[in-house]
C-alpha cells in the first residue's frame, strides 16, 4: 500500500438478510446493560452450573485445554477464571531475538499496514481516525502519524491474555468510554469507526525503537478489561475520558520485557497496535486473516530509529 495515498476504500461487502438483521440488532440492543449483566454472571461462583457452562463453551468452540495450566472445567471457580486461563509453561515460546517484534496475542489479523493521512483501515469500505482511536488528543497521536498499525481479533476460543511484543516502558494509559458493538469480522465490515467508537483502554509505551501504542478494545459482553499494573479499568463509573501518566525513569518506572503479560480481556475482543514511523516492517507472511500465535515472529524492528521516540 503506497504511503502517498489513502488506503483503498471500496464499497463494503454485500450482506445477506440474516447479516443485516444481526447488525441492526446490535444498534438496537442495550449493549452496556447486557455486557455488565454477563460480567456479573461470569464472575459468579455457581458451582456445578459454572462447570457445566465451561464444558459447553469448551465443546462449542473446540478449545484446546491441553495447553492450559488447569485442564478441567471443574478446576475453575468462575467463568472469568476459565476465560482468562493461564497457559501451561512451554505452551508458547517468545522469540528471543530483540531485532524482531513478536505477536502479542493468539488471534487473527484483521487489518494492518500504513497509517496514511491519519487514517487506519478497518475493513473494505471503512477507514477510521488515529486521533479518535487514541482518545481524541492530537498530541497523543502525533508520534504515530505516518507510522504503521496492526489490528488482531481474538475469537472466543483464543487465549485472552495480552503480552508485550517488545521491551518497553509505560508512559500513559487512557480510558475512553464508548459503545460496545461486537468486534467480529461481520461487524468490522459493517459498522463505521468501530474501533474508534467502542469503549477502549489505550496504553502508550516508549521503546528503544520509537513509540508504541496498544489499544485494548471492548466489545459486546466483554465483562472487563484489565492491565497488570492497574487491575480492572473497565467498567468504570461515569462516561468521561480518564488519563494516567507514569514515570519513565527511576525505580517507579513500569517496564516490560518482550513477552511479559500486560493485560487481559474477560471475554473476547481486539488489540490495535500503532507504531512510530520507520519502526517496524511486517513479515511478508503476516496479513489480513493470518492466524497469530503469541510469541512468534511478526515484524522486523528497523535500525537507527532512536530519533522517533
Amino acid at each position: 500500500m503506497p504511503s502517498s495515498s489513502l488506503p483503498v476504500n471500496s464499497s463494503p461487502t454485500r450482506n445477506t438478510i440474516g447479516d443485516k438483521v444481526k447488525i441492526a440488532l446490535q444498534y438496537a440492543m442495550p449493549k452496556h446493560a447486557l455486557s455488565r449483566l454477563v460480567g456479573k454472571l461470569a464472575a459468579a461462583k455457581m458451582g456445578w452450573l459454572t462447570t457445566k457452562l465451561i464444558d459447553v463453551f469448551i465443546n462449542a468452540y473446540g478449545i484446546n485445554m491441553s495447553e492450559a495450566k488447569l485442564k478441567k472445567a471443574s478446576d475453575f471457580e468462575t467463568f472469568n477464571d476459565f476465560f482468562t486461563r493461564e497457559l501451561e509453561q512451554g505452551a508458547r515460546t517468545i522469540d528471543p531475538n530483540s531485532d524482531f517484534l513478536c505477536y502479542p496475542v493468539d488471534g487473527a489479523i484483521s487489518q494492518q499496514g500504513d497509517i496514511v493521512e491519519g487514517k487506519l483501515i478497518q475493513a473494505k469500505g471503512f477507514n477510521y481516525s488515529l486521533t479518535s482511536l487514541l482518545g481524541g488528543d492530537s498530541r497523543t497521536a502525533a508520534p504515530f502519524q505516518k507510522g504503521k498499525f496492526s489490528c488482531i481479533y481474538l475469537a472466543p476460543k483464543d487465549y485472552h491474555r495480552i503480552h508485550m511484543p517488545m521491551a518497553a516502558t509505560l508512559r500513559e494509559m487512557i480510558y475512553v468510554p464508548g459503545e460496545l458493538f461486537s468486534v467480529n469480522p461481520l461487524t468490522a465490515n459493517n459498522v463505521p469507526n468501530l474501533f474508534a467508537r467502542n469503549e477502549r483502554v489505550v496504553t502508550i509505551f516508549d521503546t528503544e525503537h520509537g513509540a508504541l501504542a496498544m489499544v485494548l478494545v471492548g466489545a459486546t459482553i466483554v465483562a472487563s478489561i484489565e492491565t497488570t499494573w492497574a487491575g480492572t479499568i473497565t467498567p468504570p463509573a461515569g462516561s468521561d475520558i480518564f488519563r494516567w501518566q507514569y514515570p519513565t525513569k527511576g525505580v517507579d518506572a513500569i517496564t516490560f520485557e518482550k513477552g511479559d503479560e500486560m493485560g487481559r480481556f474477560k471475554l473476547g475482543s481486539t488489540v490495535v497496535s500503532t507504531f512510530a514511523p520507520n519502526m517496524v516492517e511486517f513479515i511478508p507472511e503476516a496479513g489480513p486473516q493470518t492466524v497469530t500465535r503469541l510469541g512468534e515472529k511478526y515484524a522486523n524492528l528497523m535500525p537507527d530509529n532512536g530519533d522517533e521516540k
